[in-house]
């Protein structure tokens, strides 16, 4: 029996089914599953309750299970091949099977063990936690994207357009100057057929000829030509201050967005394509300065014409307007019949073209690989395959436009037909003069032109929208990581208290679980154990980078929740195991630790760091540009730099991630001596597989399967020998074969 999923709300509601009395105040843990314990193929319809008092498990409706919390020290879950099992582990040693479910229910099980679990350790529901309330769209239901709060197919668009205002708001008299220039010519618009029927029927069409005086006929010209002067002038100031009102807008625009994505925690940064947030910063904030800039002014300016042309019209001839403004409600209509479908096609472009980027992102930047490979036209092949998704969406874009805007056109310009027949017949009749119909045909023609726009608009409109959803997603993104309202800043002295910690990337697995370590001030902490046991990770909880699941990390008795994010990292410094350098120069990358750093002191690092001999042997010196990602350097020419940069931070706190990995023996020593120099002073965590690198580490902790398995020195562990034993057996084993 297939599950579907099933959200908390009718969890919970199923679990009262079973046990009427039951509060969600009692309820600790629900979960479903499907498969039998026993029969490989076999199917059930199984439902778990933990409340704070018992453990029962019900099969077909039937209970087969129930057994007091008290009797019971831990639940596990444990990943099978094409299935999830949870059991129990009872306190007299004694292991339950409790279910047995396909994958598609891992995450859930997963969690809701993690939130018994929680319950045992703690003795705290965690409700929010673990089985957070349904993350759907009030609207229409849908689910929303996970870490967005915006429904892609329930756009607001009036909200929408508000909050895109209120990003150009500092710069609305920019923009309402321009509306109000375009008011000045378009009145200068209205004024040019005036005098161009004056012109006509006293002058050229004059019954008197040999009564007309040159000056008065040169008057009249000069007057069209000043008129058509000022209106390209005006035309001219306008377009400038769009031009500047633009440029600020997507300046602030880019500004904000840029800057909530650097507030957002690295697990919500790694769920998008590096694709997705350039098209944010970059594509879709130019193209919403272009719609508000250029398009949303023009509307108004549009409309404003319509009006007025409009009112001029109805004050001639109401009857003849009405036929001219005939095809205004089948714009209204045809917008409203094909704006869901152009959307979803406008919103799968921009999918498709941010595929497109993150491919193209990662072949420029792994070009090294690619090349080493010789994977190019295999490269070619993927990118080529975005692209052309890319271009079919676009293709059914253009093809269902051009489909709509041929019909949208021929029933604006349907008016054009009575206006002949009406016009020809007034001048057969002899009620029209001609000179009155070309006044009339021209405005008319300033009637069709707000017309043809609007007929236009839907498209711009769609697309804009696009963006504005796109980049108010991002922008509305819930931060996990932000500072207290009364975070601290203080002088970080060294001391790491780590109680009670755990921590899992999703919701399936905990990395870490219940780490308790205390570090005092001027200590140097060797992290060991084999990859993957949550070292990394570790480090990563203790500068900030993710919140932990359980527990708290404290500095100096503070815990880093209450310390201002600023503060804690500017004392922490940092030499990662993925070696980054920035396109700049080596002195630039050495001094981007210290905003205002000598260059003695930039030196200085480099000297300390083992980097300083190399540097100086380059063409240019520290002036010698690393390129992309510092390609143009050695691995371990890259990591000396990377080292010098955190020496030059100074700070209270010192983490290094595998910081020697990537040196040979006589560097690696080099270093060894200036890090125990500098490691004297300071707070020192060391993650490194190479032993040999922590000889002046003054505690090992030893982690396995996220846990701390052994701690002490190298003798004591030695002595012990465990884990830590016969990691230094195996290396030395190594080191004789070497």
């Amino acid at each position: 029996m297939k599950l579907t999923k099933t959200t908390t709300g009718q969890l919970f509601d199923r679990a009262k089914k079973y046990q009427p009395q039951l509060t969600n105040e009692k309820i600790v843990s629900v979960w479903e599953y499907n498969l039998d314990k026993e029969e490989p193929r076999g199917l059930k319809d199984g439902f778990v309750i933990i409340t704070d008092d018992r453990l029962t498990v019900y099969e077909n409706d039937t209970e087969i299970l129930s057994d007091s919390l008290s009797n019971i020290k831990e639940f596990r879950f444990l990943s099978g091949v094409g299935c999830v099992f949870a059991e129990c582990i009872r306190k007299d040693g004694e292991t339950v099977l409790i279910s047995r479910a396909n994958a598609a229910l891992k995450n859930r099980i997963a969690t809701a063990i993690k939130a018994a679990n929680h319950y045992i350790l703690y003795g705290s529901h965690a409700f929010e936690k673990y089985f957070p309330a349904d993350n759907v769209c009030p609207k229409c239901g849908r689910a929303y994207r996970q870490g967005s709060e915006t429904c892609l197919n329930c756009i607001d668009t009036k909200r929408m357009a508000k909050r895109l205002w209120d990003v150009a708001k500092p710069y609305k008299w920019l923009i309402f100057a321009s509306m109000a220039l375009f008011v000045f010519i378009s009145l200068l618009g209205l004024v040019t057929p005036i005098l161009t029927r004056y012109l006509t029927n006293d002058f050229i069409l004059s019954d008197t000829p040999e009564t007309i005086r040159a000056l008065d006929y040169l008057g009249v010209i000069a007057l069209i030509l000043l008129t058509q002067l000022a209106s390209r002038g005006l035309s001219s100031i306008r377009n400038w201050t769009l031009v500047i009102a633009g440029n600020k807008v997507v300046h602030n625009l880019r500004g904000i967005v840029f800057e909530k994505i650097q507030r957002l925690s690295i697990a919500r940064i790694s769920k998008r394509t590096s694709g997705e947030l350039m098209n944010r910063v970059s594509s879709d904030t130019a193209r919403i300065r272009m719609f508000l800039v250029n398009q949303i002014p023009r509307l108004l300016e549009q409309i404003l014409l319509f009006l007025v042309v409009g009112i001029a019209f109805f004050v001639y001839d109401w009857r003849l307007a009405l036929l001219i403004i005939l095809p205004t409600p089948l714009i209204a209509l045809a917008f409203s019949l094909f704006r869901g479908i152009m959307g979803k096609l406008f919103r799968r472009s921009w999918e498709r073209s941010a595929q497109s980027n993150a491919v193209l992102h990662d072949i420029f930047s792994g070009i090294r690989v690619v090349k080493s490979y010789g994977t190019e036209h295999r490269e070619a092949q993927r990118f080529e395959a975005y692209a052309k998704a890319e271009k079919e969406t676009q293709l059914k874009i253009e093809t269902k436009w051009a489909w709509i805007n041929p019909l949208l056109q021929f029933f604006i310009s349907f008016g054009e037909f009575f206006i002949l027949f009406y016009v020809g017949n007034a001048i057969i009749g002899g009620t029209m003069e001609l000179a009155d119909m070309a006044m009339f045909s021209s405005y008319a023609g300033m009637l069709y032109t707000p017309l043809q726009f609007l007929a236009g608009f839907p498209r711009q409109i769609m697309m804009a929208m696009t963006s504005v959803t796109k980049v108010f997603e991002i922008i509305d993104e819930p931060e996990d990581i932000v500072d207290a309202k009364d975070a601290k800043d203080i002088e970080i002295k060294g001391e790491v208290s780590i109680k009670n910690v755990s921590f899992g990337y999703d919701e399936s697995v905990d990395v870490l679980r219940n780490i308790n370590l205390d570090i005092k001030p001027g200590e140097f902490i060797g992290l060991v154990g084999k990859s993957g046991t949550g070292k990394s990770t570790l480090i990563n909880l203790v500068m900030r980078m993710y919140e932990v699941d359980e527990g708290s990390i404290s500095i100096d008795g503070v815990d880093i929740r209450d310390i201002s994010q600023e503060s804690l990292r500017s004392q922490i410094g940092v030499v990662l195991q993925e070696t980054f350098l920035f396109n700049g120069s080596i002195y630039d990358n050495i001094a981007y630790a210290k905003k205002n750093a000598t260059r003695e002191e930039v030196i200085a690092a480099a000297k300390a760091a083992g980097a300083h001999s190399f540097i100086i042997k380059l063409t240019d010196g520290y002036d010698t540009y690393v390129g992309e990602k510092g390609g143009t350097l050695s691995g371990g020419e890259r990591q000396r730099i990377a080292i010098a940069r955190a020496l030059l931070h100074n700070p209270k706190l010192l983490i290094l991630d595998e910081a020697t990995a990537s040196l040979d023996t006589e560097t690696e020593k080099q270093i060894q001596d200036s890090l125990a120099k500098l490691s004297h002073e300071r707070t020192t965590i060391a993650i490194a597989h190479r032993l040999s690198t922590l000889r002046n580490a003054t505690k090992l902790v030893v982690i396995d399967k996220g846990t701390i398995a052994e701690m002490g020195t190298h003798d004591e562990l030695i002595e012990k020998h465990g884990i830590y034993y016969n990691l230094v057996m195996a290396q030395r084993e190594m080191s004789k074969m070497a």
